[in-house]
């Protein structure tokens, strides 16, 4: 029996498990000198990726000392050798927690150590912001660049290596609930290679002949998993340093690209061109295009469907938690309005009221999913897992959705707080508890409130000493070193008091009617 209470007597002999190295090990064999994967002027083929992430699977057990349950983390923005970290690194048995690389210090101090990580990369772009910081167990910071060349060429295979199987852990992202604390969410190989299998067959965008473009930071759950899958299916990935709005129209259409995934905020981007830009550039010949992490305006959607083709544009509802849950296929984008579509496949969606009894048609309900591609927990988070799942394994991820009466999907509302702005999650508690500290501010709330552009944008409500007036650039002067920028909110109200309950608790349904 092991540490998730499988047996592994019980398992057919022929069992073989699936991980992101092995699966990296099979792809190459099919065209070893291919080009996998480029990044600006740096290219790999199948075959020196998957022999770069079987050294640094080595170096982490023979020079690095680490051993299958100890833990890291990387602090980075995107890179090729970001890919072979994410793959080599767990074959050993050691998960990375992934930190956004736009965080501060403090922030990556807290996950890191939180992770119990051992080991931290970073490159050119994250070192300085963490050159002061005293971590709890990360005992080596390990620059990507020469420091990670020298780990490669140092490494030496084992004797021995450790047994991984497909549901241990891969990765760590972060995120955070109701108390605005960090969250480790726990993603096995099996079930980020699972959800592969359902996006292949989903988008079309994923054989051995399909190029795939990425334009999101690889720390974000989609950001590594869309290019990742392009390459475990044979195919080619070129990631991008960042979204440029015309590099973006530019790439695709000149190079053939059969897919690309994207945020709402990005699209917004796209179409504050210059219309001879957006002229130049229209209609380019790809396969698929997939919004996910915000929800897309209908006004938008209207906007890229005339740009881009009526056959190309999806809408996919997930979670870090439970991967891909569901999603509006091209032929629907302009008929089922604020809609996400229907499960993928293997995904059982069941829409409750409070006694876990399914809800009739466009009846509101919690939304539920069982799925094979689910977490395997919060790190060190036992009752945060347990509060998760219910006891017929079910997840919650605190949204509220209805189903029309042909099983297309609408989210409602979300139960919990949490905004989500540019595609980003933002968690409200965090940011009121920084607010908290400065010397003028009595009580405050952080609500967020549509935004055409954002999908959402932060709202700060304040109560101050002296009804005194608190702006933008005052505010941000204060928060600089305190968060990321993009938590700092540019609007701003002060008011005379919070509405609250007879608890005490602050009522933030009432703040998001305040105009």
């Amino acid at each position: 029996m092991n540490s998730n209470g499988l047996s592994l007597n019980n398992l057919p002999f022929s069992f073989y498990s699936m991980t992101m190295a092995r699966g990296l090990r099979a792809i190459k064999k099919r065209n070893p000198s291919k080009i996998a994967i480029r990044h600006g002027e740096k290219t790999r083929t199948f075959e020196e990726l998957s022999t770069r992430c079987d050294s640094l699977t080595f170096a982490a057990l023979s020079v690095l000392g680490l051993r299958k349950g100890d833990n890291g983390a990387i602090f980075a923005k995107n890179s090729i050798d970001y890919v072979e970290i994410v793959c080599g690194f767990p074959e050993a048995g050691v998960p990375l927690a992934l930190i956004n690389p736009a965080l501060k210090g403090r922030e990556v101090k807290e996950i890191c150590d939180d992770a119990e990580a051992k080991i931290l990369f970073v490159d050119d772009n994250t070192a300085d912001a963490i050159s002061d910081i005293s971590f709890k167990t990360v005992e080596k910071i390990i620059h990507i660049g020469r420091e990670l060349e020298l780990l490669i060429k140092n490494a030496v295979m084992p004797d021995e290596l450790p047994e991984v199987h497909e549901w241990d852990p891969w990765t760590i992202p972060y995120t955070s609930g109701t108390t605005g604390k960090p969250k480790g969410v726990i993603l096995s190989h099996r079930s980020r290679l699972l959800g592969f299998y359902q996006i292949a067959v989903e988008y079309g965008c994923f054989s051995p002949e399909d190029k795939f473009l990425g334009t999101t930071p690889m720390h974000h759950g989609a950001g590594i998993a869309y290019p990742l899958a392009a390459i475990m299916f044979g195919g080619y990935t070129e990631i991008l340093d960042k979204f440029d709005p015309e590099l973006l129209l530019k790439k695709l259409k000149e190079n053939n690209f059969s897919g690309v995934f994207t945020v709402p905020t990005q699209h917004h981007n796209i179409f504050s061109l210059e219309k001879s830009i957006l002229e130049k550039y229209r209609k380019p010949n790809i396969k698929s295009i997939i919004s996910n992490a915000a929800p897309l305006s209908q006004h938008l959607k209207y906007k890229i469907v005339d740009y881009f083709g009526d056959n190309v544009l999806h809408e996919t509802y997930g979670s870090t938690e439970c991967g891909f849950v569901s999603n509006l296929r091209p032929p629907y984008q302009l008929s089922k309005i604020n809609c996400v579509g229907t499960p993928f496949t293997q995904v059982l969606v069941k829409l409750t009221d409070n006694n876990f009894k399914e809800v009739g048609v466009d009846e509101p309900g919690e939304l539920w999913v069982k799925t094979s591609t689910a977490f395997n927990g919060y790190w060190n988070k036992p009752e945060a897992t347990s509060d998760a799942f219910n006891e017929d394994r079910w997840i919650s991820v605190g949204d509220v959705g209805r189903r029309d009466e042909d099983g297309f999907i609408y989210i409602v509302d979300r139960i919990k707080d949490m905004i989500i702005s540019g595609g980003v999650n933002i968690y409200p508690r965090e940011i009121e508890e920084v607010l908290l500290s400065h010397p003028d501010i009595l009580e405050n709330s952080i609500v967020g409130v549509p935004d055409d552009k954002w999908g959402e944008r932060l709202r700060a409500f304040l109560v101050t000493k002296g009804n005194k007036n608190i702006t933008f650039e005052e505010l941000s002067s204060f928060c600089e070193d305190k968060l990321s920028r993009y938590k700092i909110p540019k609007d701003i109200k002060v008011i005379d008091s919070l509405p609250k309950n007879a608890t005490g608790k602050i009522l933030k349904r009432e703040l998001r009617k305040i105009n």
